[in-house]
C-alpha cells in the first residue's frame, strides 16, 4: 500500500477522520489505531505520534462526533425558525431553539446510530462538554446548544431563574434516555410514524417540565 505524505495537523485529522469513518455503523468498538492507519494511508508508528493508545484516538473520534451532532442540531434550530417567520416573539423564538436541540439530537441518534453510540460513550463528566473539537460550524457543543436555549427561555421569561439550574441535565437525560432506548432498548423496534409522535410528545414534556 502506498504511504501518504501529511503535514504534523494534516495527519491527526486523517486519523480522527479514518476513527469517524470506522464508528458510522457499528459504534466506537470499532475504532482500532491500526486500521485508522491504513485507512488513512500512514505507518502505525507516525500515528502514534499523534496518539499514543486507542484510547486516546477514540476520545479525538467522540468529539468528532459530537460536533458531527452539534451540526445536526444547528440545523435543525434553523428549520424550527425558519418556520416561525422574521417577527416570531422572542418566547417563541426562545422554545423554537429548544425544539431544534431536541428534535435534532433525536434525528441524529437514529439515522447515525455508529456516531451517536461514539459521541458520548467514553466520557465519565461535563469536563469536555465545551471542548473545541466538539464544536459545530457556529463554535458550540451540544451541550452547550441546550444550554444556550434555556438561557433563551430564562430571557424571554419562559424559564425562572430559580428553574435554570439543573435544567441542562434533567432535558438531556429525557431525551438522550428515549433516543438509547429508541436504538437497543425495548423501543427499538417502533415503526417510524408512532416513534415520530413520541418524539413530539417527549418534547412538549421536558419544554413543560422544566
Amino acid at each position: 500500500m502506498k504511504r501518504s505524505t501529511y503535514r504534523h495537523g494534516d495527519l491527526r485529522r486523517a486519523l480522527i477522520a479514518a476513527g469517524l469513518e470506522l464508528a458510522r455503523e457499528p459504534g466506537p468498538e470499532a475504532v482500532v489505531l491500526r486500521e485508522a492507519t491504513r485507512r488513512a494511508a500512514v505507518a502505525p508508528s507516525a500515528a502514534y505520534r499523534h496518539f499514543a493508545s486507542r484510547d486516546i484516538l477514540v476520545h479525538e473520534v467522540s468529539m468528532a462526533a459530537q460536533a458531527r451532532l452539534a451540526a445536526a442540531m444547528e440545523d435543525q434550530q434553523r428549520r424550527e425558525l425558519a418556520r416561525l417567520g422574521p417577527d416570531a416573539a422572542p418566547a417563541a423564538r426562545a422554545r423554537a431553539l429548544l425544539r431544534g436541540v431536541g428534535s435534532g439530537y433525536l434525528s441524529f441518534a437514529w439515522t447515525e446510530p455508529g456516531w451517536f453510540r461514539t459521541a458520548f460513550r467514553v466520557h465519565r463528566d461535563l469536563a469536555s462538554s465545551g471542548a473545541a473539537g466538539a464544536a459545530g460550524p457556529r463554535g458550540r457543543t451540544p451541550y452547550q446548544l441546550l444550554s444556550g436555549a434555556l438561557d433563551a427561555l430564562v430571557e424571554a421569561g419562559q424559564l425562572p431563574p430559580g428553574r435554570r439550574p439543573g435544567a441542562g441535565v434533567l432535558a438531556w437525560s429525557g431525551v438522550h434516555g428515549f433516543a438509547t432506548l429508541g436504538l437497543e432498548g425495548p423501543l427499538r423496534d417502533l415503526d417510524g410514524s408512532t416513534r415520530a409522535a413520541l418524539a413530539v410528545r417527549l418534547l412538549h414534556m421536558v419544554e413543560a417540565g422544566i
